[in-house]
């Protein structure tokens, strides 16, 4: 009976990375030391806060959230379904839980302890890479949505050499202290904190009198094992210091350094000359300043373009994005992560076009330039599913000025808007080829003649107030008063609630585009062109679940959110009757999502259009399947607003 079990949670584990990386027998070994846990629904697995368990999680059946506390109130940051894993912080040891964790209804959890995964960690590099993806990117969870096959490797193959993790080059620079705090085996606790409190420093290096190191204590060991325990101030170093030091040398890349501590456990490196404790010390670096020294770190692309004063340097780094953006979707991190940090890169992008187009137009409009005004994204990038550098939809909404300045107000927002679209297309983002940006002064209005639109757009919905509807609902703001935005936002779901019809002409418009397979499930693809035999992930995929999305968070009355994935998570919370539908749809969306993208940076292209050709079997499969939503909701449309009885 215990080999029947161990064999079927064997084979649960081995179809989820990193499981899957695993030799039988390695896996095997692992499954034997399995728990199978339950928790009801509400339950808690851990809070933020608690120290990391001497395990790690993998969810078999049922779903656990991640959240976090924002000012009283629980946020989800991440979703956890069948084979995610969590809860890794106790592979890196000594860290307490950043986030709560959930059950969101009754759950099967394996509990896998640290301890068994310490002879994985050691034998298998990639795994060991896996997880170090994990931290690197930021991530508490590892996701996988497309466990069911490791696409994205696949997709790059060709293009690609096999040398483990692309942030991992050794390529960057890394930032340590050659200055180290170090103090001798006899010296007390309350010297060395002496030491560490006057050098600013969070550790300090035990050294023997060669100057040879033999220990470290960090501001925690002091904490815990001297405050906490009521232990003497004058208990010697040698007493409450780890030991032996991790030592490697300061020629190691990123990659040797930053998986040492993931196998060791340890948050320091003490730089030697020759690698080992027998050798004087050159250096100490942190976990921390491996991060940010690496030039892939998100932080440190945020940073630098928070700082940057150059187009120049906003369309390099921008650049080094789309590197970022390759890793993570080579390494399946989860797709609401890689969203959240491009959406974030592309804010700033655009900020700080503004800001640059405002110091070069303002001079010339001093009666002007106090005048409030917001930057709207609109589109994808209004959704936050911008990934690439595809086509720019934006408009500019500015306050209603005297009749008198009117005409100032129209030029210098015309003006300032050129300016930043100029920018940003110098930063590699396309212009659209239908002008829907803020430099046409069609999109650069003050806020009475948005509302005007669409007050016009809601009650005469004709087939182009139809289309303005589907690119304008999405919109964003991203740069100066973001309460224009929400009053514009309000008139608009005011005048939806007085013209009810106007969902049903909408909901006719969310349906134009079919299900994207024929009568024998093939792809649909394009049949003449320069795309022929193409199949259009963006018109038969993506666009009827943005469409849908849009359409049904609209009828329930909610403002606020613009992104598909989380249209689709608040539509199957308050229609509970649909929330296993909905959910796969948000799935889906991420899916079709990863598809374009690893398609558009494999091509150099909007990643649109996809030759079914190239396609692997568990490929098409996959796609295939993350179709079933698609029909499904259309189906619910049609009946919902009525559509066969309005002949639509």
């Amino acid at each position: 009976m215990a080999n029947v079990i161990v064999n079927r949670v064997k084979e649960f584990l081995k179809k989820y990375p990193p499981f899957s990386f695993l030799s039988e027998s390695l896996l095997e070994s692992v499954a034997s030391k399995v728990e199978l846990r339950y928790y009801a629904k509400e339950e808690y697995l851990f809070h933020a806060g608690d120290s990391a368990k001497k395990y790690f999680f993998v969810v078999k059946e049922g779903a656990v959230a991640l959240t976090e506390d924002q000012q009283g109130k629980q946020i989800p940051v991440e979703y956890c379904d069948e084979g995610d894993v969590f809860g890794v912080r106790s592979l890196l040891g000594r860290r307490s839980y950043v986030l709560d964790a959930l059950a969101r209804e009754d759950s099967l959890v394996y509990a896998i302890p640290v301890e068994i995964f310490d002879k994985v960690l050691s034998e298998n590099n990639r795994v060991s890479q896996y997880f170090a993806a994990g931290f690197a990117s930021g991530q508490i969870v590892v996701k996988t949505d497309l466990s069911q096959a490791e696409f994205t490797s696949t997709r790059f193959q060709e293009d690609i050499e096999d040398t483990g993790l692309t942030i991992f080059s050794g390529q960057s620079d890394i930032t340590y202290s050659s200055d180290v705090v170090s103090c001798l085996e006899h010296e007390t606790a309350e010297d060395a904190a002496g030491q560490m409190s006057r050098a600013n420093v969070g550790s300090i290096v035990v050294v023997d009198k060669k100057g040879f190191p033999r220990g470290i204590v960090t501001d925690k060991d002091l904490r815990n094992k001297v405050v906490a325990a009521s232990q003497s101030p004058g208990v010697p170093v040698s007493e409450i210091m780890s030991s032996p030091v991790l030592t490697m040398t300061k020629e190691d890349d990123f990659a040797t350094l930053y998986l040492a501590m993931i196998r060791n456990r340890v948050h320091h490196l003490v730089l030697t000359e020759d690698g080992t404790d027998q050798s004087s010390i050159t250096g100490i670096i942190s976990d921390h300043d491996l991060l940010l020294s690496q030039g892939n770190s998100p932080a440190v692309i945020i940073n630098t373009l928070i700082n940057s004063k150059s187009i120049e340097e906003l369309r390099r780094l921008r650049d080094q994005a789309d590197h970022l953006l390759t890793y993570y979707l080579e390494n399946e991190v989860s797709m609401s992560f890689v969203t959240g940090i491009i959406s974030e890169i592309n804010d700033i992008i655009i900020q700080k076009a503004v800001e640059l187009a405002r110091s070069r137009i303002d001079p010339g409009y001093p009666d002007i330039r106090d005048t409030e005004c917001c930057f709207l994204s609109l589109g994808s990038e209004g959704r936050e599913e911008q990934l690439l550098r595809t086509d720019l939809d934006n408009a500019l909404v500015y306050e209603d000025v005297a009749d008198d300045q009117k005409e100032q107000a129209d030029e210098y927002f015309q003006a300032l808007a050129k300016e930043v679209i100029d920018l940003l297309v110098s930063c590699g983002f396309k212009p659209c080829p239908a002008k829907m940006m803020a430099s046409n002064p069609r999109w650069c209005q003050p806020l009475s003649a948005w509302k005007k639109y669409f007050k016009e757009w809601i009650t005469t919905p004709d087939k182009k107030a139809l289309l303005h509807a589907a690119i304008f609902f999405d919109f964003r703001p991203v740069y100066g008063h973001s309460t224009l935005a929400e009053e514009l936002s309000r008139h608009v779901h005011d005048l939806i609630d007085r013209h009810e019809l106007f969902l049903n002409f909408f909901a006719g418009n969310a349906l134009l585009n079919s299900p994207p397979l024929g009568f024998f499930r093939n792809l649909l693809v394009e049949k003449s062109g320069n795309q022929k035999d193409k199949f259009d992930i963006k018109l038969r995929a993506m666009m009827p679940l943005v469409d849908a999305a849009r359409l049904l968070i609209l009828s329930h009355g909610i403002a606020d959110l613009t992104n598909t994935r989380k249209r689709f998570e608040k539509l199957a919370e308050i229609e509970p009757g649909h929330a296993e539908l909905f959910t796969e749809a948000a799935r889906a969306y991420d899916i079709f999502m990863r598809f374009r993208t690893l398609e558009g940076l494999r091509a150099d292209s909007s990643g649109r259009y996809i030759d079914p050709d190239s396609l692997g079997k568990i490929e098409r499969q996959l796609l295939k399947n993350a179709f079933y939503p698609i029909n499904e909701i259309q189906k619910i449309i049609r009946v919902r607003f009525q559509l066969d009885l309005l002949g639509m």
